[in-house]
C-alpha cells in the first residue's frame, strides 16, 4: 500500500460482528415466536440467509422498498417454512434483539486506534441509516474518529454503485488512489471500491480463490496496521 492519505472503512462484519448479533437475534425470534419455534433452529437459520439476500438484492436493484425489505423477509421466511406468523412483529422483535447483540469484532478496536492516531478515517457502509447511526452511537469513540460518514440510504444509492464511492472520494478530500478501503465483501467492498480507484485492504479469512482480485488480505485485526507501515 503506497501513498494512503485516508482510510475508510465498513461496518458490518468488518469492525462490528453483524453475523454473530444476526445468529443470536434469529436464536431470540426463533424462542419468542411459537410457529417458528416449531421448526428447527438450522433450518430458520438457513432459510433465512437465503431470502435475506434475495430481498438485499431486490432493495438494492430497486426493485423492493426499504419496509418490503425489512419485513418482507419475514413474509418469505414463512412462507418457506410453511407457518403462520406476523411479518411486522417479527421485523420488530427482530431488531430489538439484533441491537442487543452488537458487539465489535474481536481486536478491531485496537487496531483502529492505531490507525486513526496516523491517518484521517471514515465510514462507508450500506444498510438502513437509523439502524447504521444507531450503531455508531452505541460506539461513540467509533463515531467521533470518523471526519466522513457515507450511508448508502441517505446517499440515495448502495455499495458497489459508483456514485456512492464519488461521493465518498469527495468527502475524503484526496484523489481516489490515494484512499484505502477496509471492507469484507468481494462484491460491495473489494470490487467497489477497485472500480472507484481506491486501495483495499480485504478483510476475510476464506482461502484466495484463483480470478479473485489481487489485493491485500487480512484475517486477524492485528496485521492492518503493519499492512499500512505502522
Amino acid at each position: 500500500m503506497n501513498g494512503v492519505r485516508f482510510v475508510y472503512f465498513d461496518l458490518d462484519d468488518t469492525i462490528l460482528d453483524h453475523r454473530a448479533a444476526q445468529e443470536l437475534a434469529l436464536r431470540d425470534l426463533h424462542g419468542q415466536l411459537p410457529a417458528l419455534s416449531a421448526v428447527p433452529i438450522s433450518k430458520v437459520r438457513s432459510t433465512y440467509l437465503v431470502v435475506n439476500g434475495l430481498v438485499w438484492r431486490e432493495y438494492a436493484a430497486e426493485t423492493r422498498s426499504k419496509e418490503g425489505t425489512r419485513s418482507g423477509r419475514f413474509e418469505l421466511l414463512f412462507e418457506a417454512l410453511e407457518i403462520e406468523a406476523d411479518a411486522f412483529r417479527a421485523a420488530d422483535l427482530y431488531l430489538e434483539a439484533y441491537a442487543d447483540h452488537w458487539v465489535l469484532v474481536e481486536g478491531a478496536m485496537s487496531a483502529f486506534r492505531r490507525i486513526t492516531g496516523q491517518f484521517p478515517t471514515g465510514l462507508l457502509t450500506n444498510g438502513f441509516a437509523e439502524a447504521q447511526r444507531a450503531k455508531l452511537a452505541r460506539f461513540p469513540e467509533l463515531a467521533a474518529a470518523f471526519s466522513a460518514i457515507v450511508i448508502s440510504e441517505e446517499e440515495g444509492v448502495l455499495k458497489p454503485h459508483p456514485q456512492l464511492f464519488r461521493i465518498a472520494t469527495q468527502r475524503a478530500g484526496v484523489d481516489p488512489g490515494e484512499i484505502l478501503y477496509v471492507g469484507d465483501s468481494l462484491h460491495s467492498d473489494v470490487v467497489g471500491g477497485l472500480n472507484a480507484g481506491w486501495q483495499i485492504a480485504w478483510y476475510t479469512d476464506a482461502p484466495a480463490v484463483a480470478g479473485e482480485p489481487d489485493v491485500p488480505r487480512f484475517s486477524d485485526w492485528s496485521e492492518l496496521p503493519g499492512l499500512l507501515g505502522i
